[in-house]
């Protein structure tokens, strides 16, 4: 499973790409106008300084309104007719504009040269072509289409701009024609060459890329149509242990799911620890399972499945009686674990160091050791509350060899009645950038007359010491935190403009306020305690995951369109400074 997780880290430093895009529609139209307007600025100051800007200086609100009308009619030719990217669009290509003229202006003041007004036929030509390069990749023209429109808003800004004795004359001038029709060549074969750049495996990048901006907007059936064509059915099992009191009124479930929170919000399966979570009535940890991206729901029809099977799940064991928990520590990995009856339950950590998704061999490892230690069904959390990359060789055994210095202990521990206690965040006002809906909950065990808590956070991952922070902070006032967990849910309350794409808790939210919540929901759990017995629960759901492949196939088409989008890139840097010479 290596690859695949170097596949998804690939795509996931890709994702800093997305954010050259302007935050807001407004942002590009206000800077889109300013910068048509020191267009306007440097032809009648720069180019055609002999009519002066005063006799002229009517066509200024003449081409803005002009700007105004084509990023609408822009809109209308796009795929899902998005107001907004006509605006992202129009403000880059006008700059490009805006930049060959005063790159013009500079380069005769620096070479002492006369400025040659064939700069206006190119910028509006280059222009154009970055037009093409736009509606073929992000608003889903065909290249022919796009060609047939390509000069649309340049040419309408040019005919408003500029007197209309020179119109001939300057869009005849042949050194500015010959670039700007080379440059509109380039950006077709770029446009042709990158939408195939993931073949085989991906039949269309601009589409992938298309639906991928799409979802960004709420609009994610092209992204879950895409994914499920790719998506294979596989056996899923999920485990659970379910507490519950004497007189059944009050129950919580800790739930293992077998699938991975994902790929990305709001497509298949990005908020789905949430989604369970409601469906059991808002009492229940969604725990990080040792599951990686492969394992993602790929729509929401699959997540609906998923989530009817987890109903129908069966009893494989129950009791009133588990052990103390017992920590083992060696070098950075740190394993808490309780004995249900004879089923362990096993929190994995680095923190503060973090990591990543926990691979699958460690499960299956640890599976088979316990297995040979004649335990029933043992359950394995990925605590998740840390930052880091893929763990390393050095650090996964020393993981491995304190989960089993903790089975091994497990067995020799004394087993006593079971008391519980939980309290989340529900009816308080804990809303925040970097907390999933689920908020923050807290399990209160009574083992042996000590009182032990687990706290978990609906958020993707931590910030890095945050875990240890809150843990302190509660040890001063005498309460036994053992883990703190996440659900590494990929729902995010509003749009992280970040490189990772997503804010891990600690990052918006400071340690003392998150203690101050988590401290609050400890002391509801520990007022509520009652004896309880437990369950663990089984079931098994055929479902469509991504796999492996389709990761690969992703990282490869955006690898290949990166290298090729470079050279394209430094071809024409080099080709429009020869422009500057002539």
């Amino acid at each position: 499973m290596e690859q695949e997780i170097d596949d998804v880290s690939n795509i996931h430093n890709r994702f800093s790409l997305t954010l050259v895009n302007p935050s807001s529609k407004y942002f590009s139209l206000v800077v889109s106008m300013v910068v048509a307007s020191v267009t306007v600025l440097a032809v009648y100051f720069g180019y055609l300084g002999n009519l002066g800007f005063e006799e002229n200086w009517y066509r200024l609100p003449i081409v803005l309104g002009v700007l105004s009308l084509t990023q609408l009619l822009d809109s209308r030719f796009a795929k899902k007719k998005e107001y907004s990217k006509s605006l992202h669009s129009s403000l880059f290509g006008n700059m490009l504009w805006t930049v060959t003229l005063l790159m013009g202006i500079l380069s005769s003041i620096v070479l002492s040269k006369d400025l040659e007004l064939f700069f206006i036929t190119f910028g509006l030509l280059l222009f154009a072509s970055f037009r093409i390069g736009i509606y073929t990749t992000v608003l889903g023209a065909s290249l022919k289409k796009a060609l047939a429109i390509c000069l649309i808003q340049p040419l309408a800004m040019f005919l408003v701009l500029i007197p209309q004795d020179l119109w001939i004359s300057i869009l005849s001038e042949p050194v500015g024609l010959g670039y700007g029709i080379s440059f509109i060549i380039i950006a077709s074969a770029w446009s042709f060459v990158t939408d195939r750049a993931g073949r085989p495996g991906m039949e269309s990048t601009h589409k992938t890329i298309q639906a991928y901006l799409a979802s960004q907007g709420n609009d994610f059936d092209d992204a879950e149509m895409l994914m499920e064509e790719r998506s294979t059915e596989t056996k899923i099992e999920s485990s659970q242990i379910k507490f519950s009191t004497q007189n059944g009124q009050k129950e919580f479930r800790m739930v293992l799911p077998g699938i991975h929170p994902g790929p990305y919000h709001p497509v298949g399966g990005s908020n789905i620890p949430y989604l369970i979570y409601k469906n059991l009535s808002s009492s229940a940890m969604i725990m990080h399972s040792i599951s990686d991206h492969a394992l993602n729901l790929p729509s929401r029809k699959e997540v609906e499945k998923f989530l009817k099977d987890l109903e129908n799940s069966k009893v494989k064991e129950e009791g009133m009686q588990c052990t103390e928990p017992v920590t083992v520590q060696i070098n950075k990995a740190r394993v808490t674990g309780l004995l249900f009856g004879n089923n362990p339950l096993l929190f994995l950590s680095l923190s503060p160091q973090g990591m990543e998704d926990l691979p699958s061999y460690m499960k299956s490892e640890i599976v088979q050791y316990a297995n040979n230690r004649n335990y029933s069904k043992t359950l394995i959390v990925d605590t998740h509350n840390a930052m880091g990359e893929e763990i390393s060789k050095e650090d996964g055994e020393d993981m491995l060899k304190a989960a089993k210095s903790c089975l091994d202990t497990l067995i020799t521990k004394e087993n006593f009645p079971i008391e519980f206690g939980y309290a989340n965040t529900d009816e308080m006002d804990v809303w925040t950038e970097d907390l999933g809906m689920g908020g923050l909950g807290i399990i209160c065990l009574k083992i042996n007359e000590k009182k032990y808590f687990l706290g978990w956070a609906d958020s993707n991952n931590m910030e890095n010491g945050v875990r240890e922070k809150i843990i302190d902070i509660f040890a001063k006032r005498d309460y036994q935190l053992l883990e703190i967990c996440t659900s590494d849910t990929h729902y995010a309350p509003v749009k992280p403009r970040n490189r990772n794409g997503y804010y891990q808790l600690g990052l918006i939210t400071s340690a003392d306020k998150l203690a101050k919540w988590f401290f609050e929901i400890a002391k509801s759990a520990e007022n509520n305690t009652a004896s309880a017995k437990f369950e663990i629960l089984e079931n098994e759901s055929n479902v469509k995951v991504m796999g492996q492949g389709i990761y690969e196939d992703y990282s490869k088409a955006l690898d290949n369109s990166l290298k090729i989008t470079k050279g394209f890139v430094i071809g024409c840097v080099i080709l429009f400074v020869t422009s500057l010479f002539l």
